[in-house]
Order: C-alpha cells, then structure tokens, then sequence
C-alpha cells in the first residue's frame, strides 16, 4: 500500500544517516557563510529556512543548493516518529530506546519553540536613570502619539512588519489612516546632493529641510544596527492630512495637527514594556591592578514593582545574570564613561526544554544499558 511504503521511506535508517550528513553539511557551511554574509543574515538564510539559496552575482535568479535548517529539522523529527511506529514496540527493554528519543523530540520541538517565540533586546540606563523597558537591537516600529493631554498621552505602535509591506495601516485607536509609500531597512542620510541619493519630497515635519536618501543592505555586523527610513502619508477620511519622512537618524518626535488633536510620529526602536521597572544605582568597572584588563563589570540596580509592593535592589555581573517575571538580564556592556550600563534581555519561555531533553536522554542511556547489563550479570552468576 501506498501509506505502508511511504511509513517505511520516512522510517528508514538510511533516510537518518542522509539527513544527520545534511545536517553536518549545512552547519558546516552556515558557519562559513557568517564571514560574509554576518551572524544574523546567515541564521536567517542557512537555519532559519526551508530551502537554502545561492544567488550569483548580478543576477535576479537563486539557485537551491541545500535544505535549510527546517525541512531538514522537520524530516529528523518525522524520521523519529515514524521509526518509532515502523519498528520499536513499547516493551521494557525497548524502554531506554523510547526514552532517548524521546529526548531528542523534545530537543528538536524546543529548537522550534525557541526560535519562534524567544527574543532578545537591550536595556541602556545611565546612572539614576529608571526605565521599565528594553529596546529591540533589529526590529524598529513606527510610533503615532496622541499628545493633546501631556498627562495622558494615547500611543499607537506599528511594527516593521507592517511597514515593510508598504500598505495601509488602520489602527482602531486613530481617527485617520497611515499609508506608507516607502519604507527601507537600512538607508544613509545626507543633507546634499549625492551620487545616488534621492532627494526626499514630502510636505511637513523634517523631510522639508532638504535631505538626500540611499537604500543600502542590511548590517552584518553585530556591534552596528540597521538604521530604516520611511515615507508616510497620514489619510483622513476628508483626504490626504500630508506627507512625513521619518527616520531612524531623527531622534526627536515630529507634531502635526488634526481636528483640534496634537501628535506625534516617531521611528524608533521596538520596545518592550514590563510592569516593573529598573534603576541604576551604581556601575563598577572593574581592572585588575596596574593593567587596563578588565576584570569585572557590575551593575547595582533598584528593581520596583507597584503592583505586588516589591521594592529591592539587586546585583547583576559577569557570569551571574538577573532571572525574573520569566526573562534573563545579562551584563553586556557599558559605556566608556563608566556612567551607564548596557543590560541584554533574553525572553525564552522554553528555555527549559534543552535541559530536560539532556535529561530525557541521559536517563534513556542509562537505562538502556541496565536492561542489558542486569540480565548479563545474572547469566554470570547462574550455575
């Protein structure tokens, strides 16, 4: 039958070893390709994939040379179900094998898990400095703020997601629409002409003082971040309300008004709000003596949290992380003046997995070997 022989392809030994080679081939070349193509592009392209490209120079075409890191997860994971039903019944000296892979579907289910929902972002405070937010270091969002009432501002975030499909954007929380003519990941600025630079045409906010734009490609780089450029038109259901540049290089809001409403727009970095908040105290830069080696960076910070009354502070350096609310705070970096601390922010509920899979197959081990070691040391002894 059709169904017995397709259980039996997806069951065979052959198709694990084919796909643990493809595998190998595949880090092997992942971790190369981060010479050129960068930490995260290479993820994105070798890991992060069903198929894995290459693409000549000059070209518009690709050609598929590898499969990416999730068909080639998807298949082990299919592989190990099917062996499962194709030839191992659940008996207790099958139990250690049921076990092992037991833990290795967890592993790859948790690889999956991790990569979809697990994200990382950076906390920058200055000495005396309280914030209860981190900052993405990748992804940006544009920001619309309704600042009519200082004390009660309304604040609508559009993610990059939806900025990159150049549409329009309705949020419920907004009398008006943002229609978003262009939008580059990564672009330089210039206020004069250039070769190939375009002269940015809009009609309010700081795109009128005369500035040149240029799309370029993405950072590689870890230590240096993407800096996106948009142009908007803000619709109202009487027309077009104008035209906005908005950049990453424009630190400081742009205001416009519309039926009596003050607001505000922004392209900044995604944030990440929590109900608590972090102050620092104090940052130490540690060196060893007579050397400029370092030998320790810490931060003393204050954590508040209003809601349940927690009030307390906490030390956070190298090797000795804060791990709270389900997130993980780590001491990254600092600033030269040693007057601010750099905190990197890892949010990964199934951070648990990889262990209690080491785990599942630690114990699968052991007792795959006990089944056949107990009954060894009986036949030994029997007369």
């Amino acid at each position: 039958m059709p169904l017995t022989r397709l259980i039996k392809f997806f069951a065979s030994l052959r198709l694990t070893v084919v796909l643990l080679g493809l595998g190998i081939v595949l880090i092997f070349s992942g971790t190369i390709a981060q010479v050129h193509l960068g930490l995260y592009k290479a993820q994105n392209e070798f890991f992060r994939s069903f198929i894995v490209f290459w693409q000549p120079d000059n070209v518009a075409w690709k050609i598929p040379v590898l499969p990416g890191g999730y068909l080639l997860g998807g298949l082990l994971l299919l592989n190990l179900v099917a062996a499962h039903t194709e030839r191992f019944s659940l008996t207790r000296k099958k139990a250690g094998i049921w076990i092992i892979h037991m833990g290795l579907i967890l592993l790859l289910v948790g690889q999956l898990l991790t990569d979809m929902l697990a994200h990382e972002s950076t906390l920058h405070l200055r000495v005396g400095e309280a914030r209860n937010y981190s900052e993405s270091e990748r992804a940006y969002e544009l920001v619309v703020s309704d600042v009519t009432d200082s004390k009660a501002a309304q604040i609508v975030a559009i993610p990059e997601r939806l900025l990159q499909k150049q549409g329009t954007v309705s949020p419920a929380a907004l009398p008006f629409s943002v229609r978003v003519l262009t939008y580059d990941l990564n672009s330089a600025l210039t206020n004069q002409a250039a070769d190939g630079y375009d002269p940015v045409k809009v009609t309010g906010g700081r795109g009128t003082d005369g500035f040149w734009l240029k799309s370029i490609p993405r950072e590689t780089v870890m230590d240096l971040r993407d800096l996106p450029s948009a142009i908007i038109e803000i619709v109202t259901p009487q027309g077009s309300g104008g035209t906005w540049f908005v950049s990453a290089y424009i630190g400081t809001p742009q205001s416009f008004t519309w039926q009596k409403h003050t607001y505000e727009l922004l392209l900044r970095p995604e944030r990440f709000y929590r109900p608590y908040s972090l102050r620092l105290e104090e940052f130490k830069h540690d060196v060893y003596k007579g050397t400029d080696v370092p030998k320790n960076f810490s931060s003393r910070l204050l954590l508040n949290r209003p809601e349940t009354g927690e009030h307390r502070e906490v030390l956070i350096y190298m090797n000795n992380p804060l791990r709270y609310a389900g997130e993980t705070f780590y001491q990254a970096s600092f600033d030269p003046d040693d007057q601010g601390t750099v905190l990197q922010v890892v949010h990964n509920p199934s951070w648990l997995t990889p262990y209690l899979a080491c785990i599942l197959v630690g114990t699968g081990l052991v007792v795959q070997f006990l089944s056949h070691l107990v009954p060894f040391l009986k036949r030994r002894r029997a007369p």
